[in-house]
């Protein structure tokens, strides 16, 4: 369960009522500096989002059964479908969710649009999740959500073929540039430092990577969370429990038989060893084991 800026309803009601500020419903601006102060004081990680941890630490937590779909109350799915022919119609039965990244830039409506104008096909992801600019002067996208065409259909994400596995699975593209060499992109921009992170340890040879944004993980789990429901997904299969056996070494597991006997939650770098999408940062990881 997830309360967070643009949260409303009881939930939220509930929250305010504990912060002792005025009880209207809407989680906004005062009730994210609320939070933030509640963590600060009680040693909890400072992020101005009421995530599974703060929820526990509060005591808030009741029986009460719809607490448990509260992921679907407080997340925005924006919709710019694709033109018809740049899809598949459905519906498929969803069986599995895959993880994608852009390796582009921080809007998804564009993304949606390079690929409605592109030759070659069918190619698509159902949800495109937006992101911060590299150079940090632009986080209007940031976390933002777009449905790029109707549930139940399907475009080509995995470049595995015109498989079951292909089919009926979900994916998520994140926006966001993968690896970076010298502080710059593939593409050859600056990136903003503030939005580098290095790993422990290189994943496929590089160490620096493109940072995901607090922003986005929160609406990544929001979004992940809410298609486990709609599909009847169970999401803490397949990589998450592949990181509880392997660690970081999960991101660099490849086999296609494997996932496809075993439906859940993957990342396409598990059915593709030629791809970077998503790497291992640690906030992806312990979001992901939190699920």
């Amino acid at each position: 369960m997830i309360l967070q800026k643009g949260s409303k309803g009881k939930l939220v009601i509930n929250l305010q009522n504990f912060l002792k500020i005025t009880p209207d419903g809407n989680f906004g601006p005062m009730t994210e500096v609320a939070v933030r102060n509640w963590q600060l004081k009680n040693n909890i990680k400072v992020t101005g989002v009421v995530d599974s941890v703060t929820w526990d630490s509060m005591g808030l937590a009741s029986t009460d059964e719809s607490e448990r779909n509260n992921h679907q109350e407080n997340i925005i799915i924006n919709k710019d479908f694709l033109p018809k022919g740049e899809y598949m119609n459905g519906p498929t039965k969803k069986e599995w969710l895959f993880l994608h990244h852009t390796a582009g830039w921080n809007d998804p409506y564009k993304v949606i649009k390079s690929w409605g104008r592109d030759n070659r096909g069918a190619i698509a992801t159902e949800f495109v999740l937006g992101g911060p600019s590299i150079t940090n002067n632009d986080n209007k996208f940031d976390g933002e959500i777009v449905q790029a065409f109707p549930e139940g259909g399907y475009g080509w994400h995995l470049g595995t073929g015109n498989n079951e596995m292909h089919r009926n699975s979900v994916g998520i593209e994140v926006c966001n540039f993968g690896y970076i060499k010298d502080g710059k992109t593939y593409t050859g921009n600056v990136v903003n430092p503030n939005q580098i992170v290095e790993l422990k340890q290189p994943f496929r040879k590089y160490k620096q990577w493109h940072k995901y944004s607090d922003n986005q993980l929160n609406a990544l789990k929001n979004l992940i969370l809410y298609i486990a429901n709609r599909d009847n997904i169970d999401v803490r299969k397949g990589l998450p429990e592949l990181i509880k056996t392997m660690g970081v070494d999960a991101f660099d597991f490849v086999n296609i038989k494997h996932v496809e006997t075993n439906k859940g939650l993957w990342n396409h770098t598990n059915v593709r060893s030629d791809k970077f999408d998503m790497f291992p940062q640690q906030e992806l990881i312990d979001m992901l084991l939190s699920l």
